[in-house]
């Protein structure tokens, strides 16, 4: 947070409303939108005069002892990307009962253009820890990071989802894709990468909604 806020909060132009809408305590699910792998990092700093997000995080990065040391003391939570990974939702049920706030990307990874099926899990995380609040975070400008020297405008808004809680006959998957639809709504899917990149990631989109 320390090294890469020059870059997202001064460079990035940060900008955060909502604030409010995070509880000062207790078990907490941070819903977001996932354009940029600077995401987590853009939110974290946004919710932090709030609270601190701990998160699932891509089990691999543990690979570095450097950066597992840091993932550990940041709370982070390893999880088996690809997979349904029981320990790792055990872990952050744990962590949510005991008054954490958590940071979860239904759609997985980032969105690269592209349209993504969102994942059952915080809806399960919900369903295990009912009194946990859930607050939605939409995050925008991060793609624009690495397109220097254009600058980004980063912005991070927080809110309570319009309805929260399972609807009559609502499945886990069925919540989590309404309100991840909320979400997208408010913060569409946009390309990440510079130009060449972009394009790339937009022209593959394009052919994978023509063969559906």
């Amino acid at each position: 947070m320390a090294t890469t806020s020059p870059l997202v909060v001064t460079w990035g132009r940060l900008e955060v409303s909502g604030l409010e809408a995070i509880p000062v305590s207790g078990p907490t699910l941070i819903v977001a939108n996932h354009d940029s792998n600077w995401d987590p990092i853009a939110i974290g700093m946004a919710a932090r005069p709030r609270r601190q997000i701990s998160a699932l995080a891509k089990a691999s990065l543990w690979k570095n002892p450097a950066v597992a040391k840091v993932l550990d003391g940041m709370g982070q939570i390893p999880l088996q990307r690809g997979q349904s990974d029981a320990a790792a939702l055990d872990a952050a049920v744990a962590a949510l009962r005991d008054g954490a706030c958590i940071g979860v990307f239904p759609e997985g990874t980032i969105s690269r253009g592209k349209v993504l099926r969102a994942r059952s899990g915080v809806g399960r995380l919900a369903e295990a820890v009912p009194e946990a609040a859930i607050v939605c975070a939409t995050v925008r400008g991060t793609v624009d990071i690495v397109r220097m020297p254009k600058r980004p405008r980063i912005r991070v808004d927080f809110y309570v989802p319009a309805d929260p809680t399972p609807r009559d006959g609502e499945t886990a998957a069925d919540l989590v894709v309404r309100i991840m639809a909320e979400i997208r709504n408010r913060a569409p899917v946009v390309l990440p990468g510079r130009k060449k990149t972009a394009e790339r990631y937009r022209l593959a989109a394009l052919a994978q909604h023509e063969a559906e």
